[in-house]
């Protein structure tokens, strides 16, 4: 007999799927814990299989989940389209979507252009999640993220990108740090210098030790911190010299708070889209995907590709 699947059974398991805890999906569903547990438990019964691991206090898609939550999402997403085209115009677009940015895409490009996709869509919820580059992959890979915007390319070979927008990076010293004032810096400069650089995972720190290496130069890290507002600070007060996103540099260039150091590095990066082959993709998320595309085409993402 065909099991009995209700709606509010989807909804309490996508919304477990994403949230990781029962009380997580609860208070995003408005349900009492209770009642969440109990349909997510009914769900299935009735399949005969578990849907989650629960290692802990967390829930965590098994194989099975994973391979069913797409479809989940397709229903519920299916259903709440019929009932948007019963309220509202035709094309309105309506839903949720995670979108899980590196910290250099997030910062300086996306809020922009979330902006203006929000304003010409107002009942569609973009929400934005800053992360280093490794660990939206892994939001993604986890099914935790509808889109990820990356730093450089994407390695994982379960998920699918695609080249989106070019960057460049550039190497910062304070004004009055002693090699400020020499012009470029030679390969000695380079490797003996200390440096204040973003963590392990980071894709703006993968780019600068990829170029050091292509050098055959180690770079002397005196400090790595999480947050490009934080290595600023510590270049501005002269603790080392800094290798960040021109984007995030542009204005303390502008008023010479840090100046630009030449040198040998070649410092080009990729930023990219990544997605999950079996996620549901949504027509906001479609929408999205090529409002992102177009802004490209038009450079307001900076430096468009070719």
């Amino acid at each position: 007999m065909t099991p009995q699947v209700s709606f509010r059974q989807l909804q309490v398991f996508a919304a477990v799927a994403r949230r990781g805890t029962v009380s997580g999906a609860a208070a995003e569903l408005a349900l009492s814990q209770s009642a969440t547990s109990q349909a997510l438990s009914d769900l299935e019964r009735q399949l005969g299989m578990a849907l989650f691991e629960r290692p802990g206090r967390r829930l965590v898609l098994n194989d099975l989940g994973r391979s069913l939550l797409p479809r989940a999402e397709e229903l519920l997403d299916g259903l709440a389209g019929f009932v948007a085209a019963a309220r509202e115009p035709e094309g309105e677009l309506r839903g949720t979507l995670g979108i899980s940015a590196s910290a250099t895409v997030g910062t300086y490009l996306l809020p922009g252009l979330v902006g203006r996709f929000s304003e010409a869509h107002p009942h569609a919820e973009l929400r934005l999640g800053l992360r280093n580059t490794h660990e939206v992959v892994g939001d993604v890979l986890r099914l935790e993220a509808d889109l990820g915007l990356i730093e450089g390319e994407c390695r994982e070979p379960a998920l699918v990108s695609e080249p989106w927008c070019e960057d460049r990076l550039v190497v910062v010293a304070a004004p009055g740090h002693p090699l400020a004032s020499g012009g470029g810096l030679e390969d000695g400069d380079l490797s003996e210098a200390g440096w204040i650089l973003r963590e392990p995972g980071s894709g703006t720190r993968e780019v600068f030790e990829q170029a050091m290496r292509d050098l055959g130069l180690t770079p002397r890290v005196r400090m790595a911190l999480g947050q490009h507002e934080a290595i600023k600070q510590a270049v501005l007060a002269g603790l080392g010299l800094g290798c960040l996103s021109a984007l995030s540099v542009a204005g303390e260039l502008e008023r010479g708070e840090l100046v630009a150091l030449d040198s040998a590095l070649v410092l080009r990066r990729t930023f990219s889209l990544v997605w999950h082959p079996d996620r549901y993709r949504s027509l906001l998320w479609q929408a999205f995907k090529v409002f992102l595309v177009e802004c490209r085409a038009e450079g307001t993402s900076r430096e468009p590709l070719a």
